[in-house]
C-alpha cells in the first residue's frame, strides 16, 4: 500500500491547518466563495436525479442512493482544487490548534470567514445559476426542491438535525482525511467518494450542502419555511453538529491517537518508500515503530543497497515505474514554517 501512514496523515492535517492559518483573509474568503458553487453542482445533480416520482413512491431508498452516488462530484472538485470548505476546515484547524501550531483566534478567524464565504458562494450559485437560470423551473423539479427542503428543515426536530450533523461531518472529514493519505489522484477520488455518498444516502445534515437544498426550496415557494425558520431550525443545529463531528470525532480523536506524546513526525514525500507502505494498524510510538522496522531489517540480514538486486533483506524502497519525485504540495508542507509547532523545542527533522 503506497500511502501515508495514519500518523503521517494526521501530521499532514496539522500542517495543512497551520498553512491555512497563514492565508491572507481576502484570499481565504474568495477561495471559500468559489467552494460554494463547486459543492452546489453536486447538490443540484442530486436534486435532479431524485426528481423521479415513481421511484419516490415505490423505491425511495434506491433513488436516494443513486442520487447520493453522484453528490461526491462536488467534494472531489473541492479537495483537488484546494478550495476552503468550512466543514473540512473544522478538522484541519482543530488538529492544528490541538497540536499547538495555531492559536484560538486563528481557528475562529478561519472558521468564520470560510463559513461566510461558503454561504455567499452557495447562495450566488443557487440564485444565479439554478434560480434565474431556470434549472428547476419545471413543475416536477419545483415539487422535488420543496419536498427536499421540508425533509431537511421541517420534518426532523432541532436535536435530530444536530445529531445528523455530527454524522454528516464525521463522514465528510473522514473522506478528506483518507484522501490526504493517498498519494495519487485516482486513490484520492476513490477515498472521497464512498464516505461522502454514505452521508447523503443516510440523509444526514451538512450545513454547507443545506445552504443549497433549503434556499432553493424557499426560492421555489416552500410554504412552511422562511429565512428565519431555516437559520434557527436547520443552520444552527447542523453547524453545531458538524463542529462536533469533524472537530471531535475526527480531528481530536486522531490527534490524540497519533500525535500526543510524539516528537516530530517524519514524512517521506518520495514515491515508493517502504516506510509509507508499512502501516502499524493502530496508534504506536514513533520510536517503537522505527525499532520494529530496524528489528525486521536486522533479522533479514545486512546488505548494502546499490540500486540493483538486494539479497538477504527487504528492499528499503518499493519498486515503482518512475523515478524519485516529490510533489509541490509535498515540498511546501515539509517546509519549516508548517512543520514546527508553537512552543515546541527545535527538533532536527529528517530532510525531505
Amino acid at each position: 500500500m503506497d500511502a501515508f501512514t495514519t500518523q503521517q496523515t494526521t501530521e499532514l492535517v496539522s500542517r495543512i491547518g497551520g498553512k491555512k492559518a497563514h492565508q491572507r483573509l481576502d484570499k481565504l474568503f474568495w477561495n471559500a466563495f468559489m467552494t460554494g458553487p463547486l459543492l452546489g453542482f453536486g447538490c443540484a445533480v442530486t436534486i435532479s436525479t431524485q426528481t423521479a416520482p415513481w421511484y419516490q413512491e415505490n423505491a425511495p431508498g434506491l433513488i436516494c442512493t443513486i442520487g447520493a452516488l453522484l453528490f461526491p462530484i462536488g467534494l472531489v472538485m473541492i479537495v483537488l482544487s484546494g478550495s476552503d470548505l468550512f466543514t473540512s476546515n473544522i478538522m484541519f484547524m482543530s488538529v492544528a490548534f490541538l497540536h499547538r501550531r495555531i492559536g484560538i483566534l486563528d481557528l475562529l478567524k478561519n472558521w468564520i470567514i470560510s463559513f461566510l464565504g461558503n454561504l455567499a458562494g452557495m447562495l450566488f450559485f443557487m440564485a444565479i445559476v439554478t434560480g434565474y437560470g431556470g434549472v428547476f423551473e419545471e413543475e416536477a423539479y419545483k415539487l422535488e426542491t420543496i419536498n427536499f427542503a421540508d425533509m431537511k428543515a421541517v420534518t426532523p426536530s432541532w436535536i435530530q438535525i444536530m445529531l445528523r450533523g455530527i454524522g454528516a461531518n464525521w463522514l465528510v472529514c473522514f473522506a478528506v482525511y483518507i484522501s490526504i493519505s493517498s498519494r495519487e489522484i485516482v486513490s484520492k477520488i476513490t477515498a472521497i467518494w464512498w464516505p461522502t455518498a454514505t452521508f447523503v444516502a443516510l440523509a444526514l445534515d451538512h450545513c454547507i450542502a443545506n445552504m443549497f437544498f433549503i434556499p432553493i426550496g424557499i426560492w421555489n415557494g416552500a410554504p412552511n419555511i422562511t429565512v428565519g425558520y431555516y437559520i434557527w431550525k436547520s443552520m444552527i443545529p447542523s453547524v453545531i453538529g458538524n463542529i462536533i463531528g469533524g472537530g471531535i470525532f475526527v480531528g481530536a480523536a486522531y490527534w490524540y491517537l497519533y500525535l500526543t506524546g510524539e516528537g516530530s513526525v517524519n514524512i517521506d514525500f518520495n514515491i515508493g518508500s517502504l516506510e509509507s507502505a508499512m502501516e502499524a494498524g493502530g496508534p504506536m510510538e514513533g520510536e517503537q515503530q522505527q525499532q520494529s522496522v530496524n528489528d525486521r531489517t536486522a533479522a533479514n540480514g545486512h546488505a548494502s543497497h546499490n540500486g540493483s538486486i538486494i539479497e538477504g533483506q527487504e528492499p528499503p524502497e518499493l519498486p515503482h515505474s518512475g523515478g524519485y519525485m516529490s510533489s509541490g504540495i509535498g515540498r511546501e508542507l515539509s517546509a519549516g514554517m508548517y512543520a514546527k509547532r508553537k512552543g515546541a523545542p527545535n527538533e532536527k527533522e529528517t530532510p525531505v
